[in-house]
């Protein structure tokens, strides 16, 4: 599936069209159609923990998100060896609007539940 990017990716703001493929059932990979020399691991943060925030309205007009939208929420992974001390952004999550291929990563502001580097091996074996 290919998706435009509305709100840029921090730190990749040149990166404006991307594909998503599914990886297995917890991980996706995230090209970038702009360059070849960059993607992401992406992971479903509902497989690892209670997850929830609110999309910002500015990001739901966006990517026209209403009750209706089939949307996907993923974080960025970043893969380490071993695999235990890979570390997972929950700050960042990117939301894709599989109706319309709209994306966009948003930035939780104020949050004391997640932080921008947890590792996964946190969440492995519960």
């Amino acid at each position: 599936m290919k998706f435009e990017i509305c709100v840029p990716l921090l730190g990749f703001e040149n990166v404006k069209q991307v594909s998503l493929e599914k990886i297995d059932d917890i991980f996706m990979k995230m090209q970038s159609l702009d360059d070849e020399h960059i993607s992401f691991t992406l992971i479903d943060p509902f497989v690892l923990r209670e997850y929830d925030f609110e999309v910002p309205d500015s990001v739901q007009e966006l990517l026209s998100i209403n009750k209706d939208s089939n949307i996907i929420i993923l974080n960025i992974v970043l893969i380490q060896t071993p695999i235990e001390d890979s570390v997972i952004n929950f700050i960042g999550p990117v939301v894709f609007n599989t109706d319309n291929n709209l994306a966009a990563q948003i930035i939780l502001q104020d949050s004391v539940k997640y932080s921008v580097a947890e590792k996964i091996s946190t969440f492995l074996g519960k």
